[in-house]
């Protein structure tokens, strides 16, 4: 009788006893029977297959009695070959740039070793450090033009190998991490010039603002300059006539009984020149007449009476 254990339980394969033999689908004998040669044959094997198998003999005399037991177990490993990879290439190839070629079988026993090679335009082998036969990985760095075309990936083990291939073509174009700076950059450039266009336009209207507008806090000039041979003065129409320093000169000779002396307005009138100190002894200085020939105690004594003259900002408005 054959026996395999699984995980779970021990399960009878094959019996051959009083020259009957029972199998199950898949097992048999290699021997015809009567044999001592006892080898079991399985067909069709699966990886599940693999497990202990236990041979057991049982030997009766010819009355029937047990004469003798043996018994033998011994280990099924099932192989499986590489199972087709996947190829897959990582990274962006354009020239000057780094990629990875992955290649990656899902199934296989014993584990598989991978082989990359090159077959178009002229075959190539790559080993390492490019290479990682564990992983299945290939390293190209620094692309160029030259490193273009059929990459072949080829998963093997003790019992079959498996192949894929990817096809690289080399990009000479800026990468799109390139543009989108570029991109970024422009639109950034373009808002910076739109603001210097903006606080140019503002300043400009700044200085445009007019250069002659009336101060509210202008002071008004202490004297009006007043010409001196001009009869009647008028600034703006805001200031009455002024009698003309001539008309205040006596005539040529004594003055006639009875006439009278015009008198001058204030505003004709110059502040009388202070008095010059005077030491003892000395004759006092005169006093300087004002223009027209009166000093001003000759006018008081003459009745004039004093005129207060407003005065004239710049604008020619009264203050």
């Amino acid at each position: 009788m054959w026996f395999f254990k699984d995980k779970e339980k021990e399960d009878q394969v094959l019996s051959y006893i009083n020259g009957v033999t029972t199998s199950k689908p898949g097992v048999s004998l290699v021997y015809s029977m009567p044999s001592r040669n006892l080898s079991l044959r399985l067909e069709g094997l699966q990886e599940k297959d693999s497990g202990p198998y236990t041979c057991s003999v049982n030997v009766q005399d010819k009355k029937g009695n047990p004469s003798g037991h043996s018994i033998k177990t011994l280990e099924l490993n099932v192989l499986v070959p590489p199972a087709p990879p996947s190829c897959r290439l990582q990274g962006v190839p354009r020239v000057g740039a780094n990629v990875t070629l992955s290649c990656q079988s899902p199934r296989s026993k014993p584990a598989v070793q991978y082989q990359w090679d090159r077959q178009l335009p002229s075959f190539q082998t790559f080993f390492a450090p490019v290479l990682d036969v564990i992983r299945g990985s290939l390293s190209l760095t620094n692309l160029s033009s030259s490193m273009a075309g059929v990459y072949v990936c080829k998963a093997h083990n003790e019992v079959g190998t498996a192949q894929c291939n990817v096809t690289l073509e080399v990009s000479t174009g800026p990468g799109a991490a390139v543009v989108a700076g570029a991109v970024v950059g422009t639109l950034v450039g373009l808002g910076l010039l739109a603001g210097l266009v903006l606080l140019y336009h503002r300043r400009g209207k700044a200085l445009e603002e007019p250069a002659n507008d009336i101060k509210e806090d202008a002071i008004a000039p202490r004297t009006l300059p007043w010409p001196k041979s001009s009869d009647t003065i008028s600034k703006n129409g805001t200031l009455s006539s002024v009698t003309s320093a001539r008309a205040l000169r006596p005539p040529h000779g004594p003055p006639r009984p009875g006439a009278l002396t015009p008198t001058p307005s204030l505003s004709s009138q110059a502040l009388p020149s202070p008095r010059l100190p005077t030491t003892d002894g000395a004759n006092p200085q005169p006093i300087s007449p004002i223009p027209g020939g009166v000093s001003s105690s000759g006018l008081s004594r003459m009745g004039a009476v004093p005129v207060m003259v407003p005065a004239q900002s710049q604008a020619g408005s009264l203050v």
